[in-house]
């Protein structure tokens, strides 16, 4: 994606533009926000993975009438 000249470029402008004091704390809030949504990603894909893996639930006589009466 990247070429090494590339990444060389944007640190030197990202090390101008926020300073050497600046810069550490900035890839430290990186670093955690993309770890965040790492975890997001992971917690989504689990969640659709249980819903479509999930045997069929047996609806009963009971409920089917139930569900036809509200949609009445």
């Amino acid at each position: 994606m990247f070429g090494q000249m590339d990444l060389v470029l944007i640190g030197g402008v990202a090390l101008l533009f926020f300073g050497p004091r600046k810069l550490p704390e900035l890839m430290r809030g990186l670093g955690k926000g993309l770890k965040e949504f790492k975890n997001a990603q992971s917690d989504f894909e689990t969640e659709i993975k249980k819903v479509v893996d999930a045997p069929e639930t047996k609806v009963t006589k009971s409920e089917q009438e139930a569900s036809s009466n509200v949609k009445s």
